[in-house]
């Protein structure tokens, strides 16, 4: 199935009807997004299954997985926001310096504009809709544009969105690289993109000539260490369950192993029994283990396969583009599948003997957007403390991205901006400073020629 692209002046229509519509202030009226927040929750209890189907038909997505990965996470994220936004959009009292009296100060949160949303192939729901969340209740419109690559998930997405909303409120606009460009032409009041840093470059250096405010949620090679105390075979379990969790195609996959010397073969050891136990019968025909997502993809996996000594898996099939969880031995930092993002079921695995070891690599590096560390708490909080990355987990992989409490963003080449609950509505909107002074009363110690300068210096200087 091949998406047709949304036409240019279908495109330059839309956009303008949303400027138009956001310009009449319906947006801003808090009663308005609660309204719009639990049609949003209607429309995606109605459409689930079909989006469920979809994530089957395109990445051999089980409804399982795609509920616990995508639907549920949206469903969680308008739950906060419908519960939170009048507390998150109310106005603010702040404290005012006594050179300031007898005014008030004030922080008002008001929504940003007219957004452009742009979503990647990998959770294709939970990353296009999550963002919208965040726009909706902060009182923005937007304007959606999901993946070509997996066309039968955006084209209900289409499909949804125009079944919920006003499309000069919240549209989707659909098409390929060309569109994209079109997309990244124009002006907005914000653009949130999620996608490989690559692509974040080109949209940031796009959106400089307007000076738009930007989220990019990026990617990168998220190292898992493990080291001499871990328990293996817990660590074994999570490793295994993180990395086969969408097939590897996650943003926060564990990306390479970084192994202590003393436990790299009862840990390969362990990982071969724990994937064993997730997959009983192998994942080739399991309904749980996603495929790979295209051809191209298919081979830039297959090609990393040469850069070591396969230990474990190494099968597929190009047909059906499986391909099966592996595990890669004496794999050289410098070989191609250290230097980007591997986002498939391969684990490279390097060794080292002491901790300074595995910081002296990292930092070395673009920071990471995960960063996994199994052994000794107090241990894992002093390599974090050498460290960066967008997130961590200790003892754990993936599930720091379940916490909406917890913000969840990129650093450096790994992105720009956080998200989720709160974070989200702040994300879309301009906290604004208000300060507000009476007439009755008008101090002239700051009028010149400035008379009381000896005592206001004091005050001011402490």
């Amino acid at each position: 199935m091949t998406l047709t692209n949304t036409a240019p002046e279908r495109i330059e229509s839309l956009a303008e009807a949303q400027r138009s519509f956001y310009a009449t202030g319906a947006t801003r009226d808090v009663k308005f997004r609660k309204q719009q927040l639990r049609a949003f929750r209607e429309g995606l209890q109605k459409w689930e299954k079909p989006l469920c189907d979809a994530l089957w038909t395109d990445l051999h997505k089980s409804y399982e997985e795609a509920f616990m990965t995508e639907i549920g996470l949206v469903y969680g994220e308008i739950s906060d926001a419908l519960k939170n936004v009048d507390r998150w959009a109310r106005r603010r009292r702040k404290p005012t310096p006594v050179t300031g009296m007898p005014s008030s100060s004030y922080i008002i949160r008001e929504p940003l504009g007219c957004t452009l949303i742009m979503s990647p192939w990998n959770y294709p729901v939970q990353l296009l809709l999550n963002p919208l969340v965040g726009a909706v209740a902060a009182g923005c419109t937007a304007v959606l544009k999901p993946s070509p690559y997996v066309p039968n998930v955006s084209l209900v997405l289409e499909k949804m969105v125009a079944d919920t909303f006003p499309e000069n409120y919240i549209t989707v606009v659909q098409g390929n690289r060309e569109v994209n460009k079109q997309l990244l032409d124009m002006r907005w009041d914000i653009v949130f993109f999620t996608g490989s840093p690559a692509l974040g470059k080109l949209v940031m250096e796009s959106q400089a000539k307007y000076l738009t405010p930007l989220v990019l949620e990026l990617g990168g090679k998220s190292p898992c260490i493990v080291d001499k105390d871990a328990d293996l075979r817990i660590a074994a379990r999570r490793i295994a369950w993180g990395k086969c969790l969408n097939s590897g195609q996650t943003c926060i996959a564990p990306d390479y192993l970084f192994l202590h010397e003393d436990i790299k073969d009862a840990f390969v050891e362990a990982f071969k029994q724990e994937l064993a136990a997730l997959y009983p019968a192998g994942t080739e025909n399991s309904d749980h283990f996603v495929h790979i997502v295209s051809d191209k993809a298919f081979a830039r996996l297959n090609g990393y396969l040469k850069d070591g000594e396969i230990i474990a898996g190494g099968h597929n099939n190009p047909a059906t583009r499986w391909f099966e969880p592996t595990l890669l031995d004496k794999v050289s930092p410098d070989a191609p599948v250290m230097q980007e993002e591997i986002f498939g079921p391969i684990f490279p695995i390097l060794t080292f003997r002491e901790r300074k070891e595995v910081v002296d690599f990292v930092t070395s590096r673009e920071k990471p957007l995960a960063f996994y560390y199994f052994g000794k708490e107090s241990n894992a909080w002093d390599i974090l403390g050498s460290t960066t990355s967008g997130g961590a987990c200790i003892n754990d992989v993936i599930m720091h991205i379940a916490n909406s409490k917890i913000p969840f963003g990129g650093v450096g080449n790994s992105g720009m901006g956080s998200y989720h609950s709160e974070r989200s509505f702040l994300a879309f909107s301009h906290e604004r400073s208000v300060l507000s002074t009476p007439t009755a009363v008008d101090l002239k110690f700051r009028y010149m020629p400035y008379g009381m300068f000896k005592l206001v210096k004091k005050m001011l200087a402490g």
